[in-house]
């Protein structure tokens, strides 16, 4: 099997170990979690309220769960690099099977769209009143901080980040927004002489022509 280190290394993080199983925080009851954040036993059992577990038994039973996820998701055959596949390991852990086959990040993946699949995954922070689950948000940041580590390391040893976005853009929602990003970070001098360069101004004038 493939190392699932960093992806173990997120769940232990953010699910925190429970030596007694705890019930489900939205129904107050079942199902029960113990460990680090388990579930259901490698036989298949669930856990029960009352149930214990020391930590080298809950490392245990996170380990078989996250080979059974991972092998899970390589059925799926979206193409994902290792990276992904850990963080998608980690974030399936979190919110279970089910709601992820369901989401829309299937569907970006498999159509190569990883930044909108990314995007994706942030919005699963709230519970069942649509308020922030406790800290959510920074783990899916990590997450998917993690799923486009290997695509951006690749870019920019390219050394053509925003050729490569020039060249992939399609006006969507998520691309906007990361140009707005991008601008407000960048110096206004820097963006005033891209604009003289690239003749924008020309640009535009002749956009206007067109109208």
């Amino acid at each position: 099997m493939s190392d699932y280190s960093r992806a173990i290394k997120l769940i232990k993080l953010y699910e925190g170990f429970n030596e007694r199983a705890y019930p489900d925080p939205e129904t107050g009851a079942e199902p029960y979690s113990v460990g680090y954040g388990t579930q259901f036993y490698p036989d298949g059992s669930p856990v029960k309220q009352g149930n214990c577990c020391t930590k080298q038994k809950a490392a245990e039973y996170l380990l078989k769960e996250v080979q059974v996820i991972a092998n899970d998701l390589k059925q799926l055959n979206l193409g994902l690099d290792h990276s992904m596949e850990e963080a998608l390991v980690s974030f399936i852990h979190s919110i279970g099977w089910d709601p992820f086959l369901y989401s829309d990040i299937i569907d970006y993946c498999d159509k190569e769209e990883w930044i909108a699949a990314a995007e994706a995954m942030t919005h699963w922070v709230f519970d069942n009143q649509h308020k922030v689950i406790g800290n959510l948000v920074e783990r899916r940041r990590e997450e998917v901080r993690l799923f486009l580590s290997e695509m951006n390391a690749n870019a920019w040893t390219s050394g053509e980040v925003l050729l490569k976005a020039f060249r992939l853009y399609s006006a969507t929602p998520h691309e906007i927004r990361a140009i707005r990003n991008l601008e407000n970070q960048i110096n206004p001098y820097v963006l005033a002489e891209f604009n003289n360069q690239f003749h924008l101004a020309d640009e535009d004038s002749n956009y206007k022509s067109w109208e």
